[in-house]
């Protein structure tokens, strides 16, 4: 193994900090920048797994009776906030620090992983190889992953006709997640159970069917958004593009500018741990050995709500409605008034607040660098960011939020819209082929470590009563 020349010391600083940090250090321990001599992916996870399988048998059998926390009856009635109950292995969010992907940070991943062009924002294909491996893959390895993905994703008629069956006006998740669950009949995963497998070899049908998933999801998502904004002219995948600059392109957009933005879109919305409703459906589903296209779709279902995905959009209409009232040139006071209006009325404003995150979500950050870098002037982008200074102030005021700072949604729509997909209905669908990376990512190693089904314990209110009379 060798290091990329730009990326030794990053690296060095990564395992030394891992050093002194212990909830860093496994998620580190073997990220390493390979070699281009092995292109195979495949042969990769191969390799890796019986070392994770022997680590999680060993963390089983040395700790398995350890206690990680207390449950209290606010967790269980409050969504089992801050209760640790899931292994995944791709990321791990910090409430003060935001998410790591095997360890890094997105700044490091925009330093570390290989990019379309000098300078520019991670492929996420390079992500994609990083969650599977935990190692940071060569431009070369990415590029032949690239073209794998490509070859991966053609798509039967039948999801087409499937999809024209809906309304052409049904909403683009529903249209979305319909055309994932055409997709399943070509299950690799269902064909060898059904033949018979060795629970062992798992991982192998789970692996196929999620690369070919990863690879389908542009092409049907960039099919909906064809169909229903742009006359049902579609247009083909380009083989000289990558997987976020294809997907631009297939939506219809070729500028580099957003081709890049895609790249960096894909990239950081792909893995936000295990907790989250759409990749904790997935998880769920999973575990009952449904296969990835039937996992998937679940967590698109839970990734299309207003308190999950769906909020990316409910953000711009928002955005688009203070510009309506109060104009572009909006003033902070007159933007104050509108704040306080929104939440007077009983509503909450979108794109403020997280569920685990306590500090300004790093998503946020590298998207507002990227509207600096390339959008300075745009009038939307202003607005976004005086309601950074505005929003927190009044939510703390309010008194009633444990995070008053802007989420990954306050600032994607100003992004898109600059670029001309304006369409706010149809920006889940771009999460949720994000989304498709990470949760396909770990499914692939809930396959390899063999985790079991899911099934935690429920109670009633009068149970809780009666345990609560006896513990006072």
């Amino acid at each position: 193994m060798v290091f990329f020349k730009c990326g030794v010391s990053l690296i060095s600083k990564l395992r030394s900090r891992a050093v002194q940090q212990p909830s860093l250090r496994d998620s580190v321990r073997w990220l390493q920048v390979q070699t281009s001599s092995d292109l195979d992916l495949h042969s990769q996870l191969k390799e890796l797994i019986p070392e994770q399988q022997e680590r999680l048998k060993k963390l089983k059998s040395e700790h398995g009776k350890v206690q990680l926390g207390n449950i209290t009856v606010d967790m269980v009635i409050g969504g089992m906030r801050g209760m640790t109950g899931l292994l995944w292995e791709t990321s791990l969010l910090d409430p003060e620090e935001g998410i790591r992907f095997r360890g890094l940070s997105i700044p490091e991943c925009q330093k570390v992983l290989p990019a379309a062009k000098p300078g520019g924002e991670p492929m996420p294909e390079g992500l994609l190889w990083l969650l599977l491996t935990g190692k940071v893959p060569t431009k070369e390895q990415v590029d032949s992953l690239s073209k794998e993905l490509r070859s991966r994703s053609t798509i039967p008629d039948h999801v087409y006709k499937t999809i024209n069956a809906l309304p052409v006006n049904a909403h683009p998740m529903t249209q979305f997640a319909t055309g994932v669950m055409a997709l399943q009949v070509q299950s690799e995963f269902q064909k060898a159970y059904e033949k018979g497998i060795h629970k062992s070899k798992y991982w192998e049908p789970t692996y196929e069917d999620s690369l070919n998933l990863i690879a389908q999801v542009p092409v049907v998502a960039a099919y909906v958004y064809r169909r229903m904004y742009k006359n049902e002219q579609v247009i083909p995948m380009d083989d000289s593009l990558d997987y976020g600059g294809n997907f631009a392109h297939m939506l219809g957009f070729d500028s580099p500018d957003m081709l890049e933005l895609m790249r960096l879109y894909l990239t950081i919305h792909s893995d936000h741990e295990g907790g989250n409703v759409s990749a904790h459906t997935g998880h769920l589903v999973a575990s009952a050995l449904s296969d990835p296209y039937l996992s998937f779709a679940a967590a698109l279902n839970g990734l299309a709500g207003p308190l999950h995905g769906l909020a990316n959009q409910e953000v711009l209409l928002w955005i688009k409605s203070v510009v309506e009232e109060c104009g572009e040139n909006v003033t902070k006071e007159n933007l104050k008034d509108y704040v306080w209006k929104t939440l007077n009325s009983g509503k909450v404003v979108p794109g403020f607040g997280h569920g685990v995150l306590r500090k300004t979500d790093p998503r946020y950050t590298c998207q507002r660098e990227f509207a600096l870098k390339h959008l300075p002037d745009d009038p939307l982008f202003k607005l976004v960011s005086n309601l950074y200074e505005v929003v927190p102030p009044i939510l703390l005021e309010l008194g009633k939020v444990k995070n008053p700072w802007p989420n990954v949604d306050a600032h994607s729509g100003v992004l898109l819209n600059h670029y001309g997909l304006t369409e706010a209905r149809y920006y889940t669908v771009l999460f949720g082929v994000s989304r498709a990376i990470g949760i396909c990512s770990q499914l692939i190693w809930d396959r390899a470590l063999g985790l079991p089904l899911e099934r935690p314990k429920s109670v009633t209110m009068e149970w809780l009563e009666n345990y609560c009379k006896k513990a006072a």
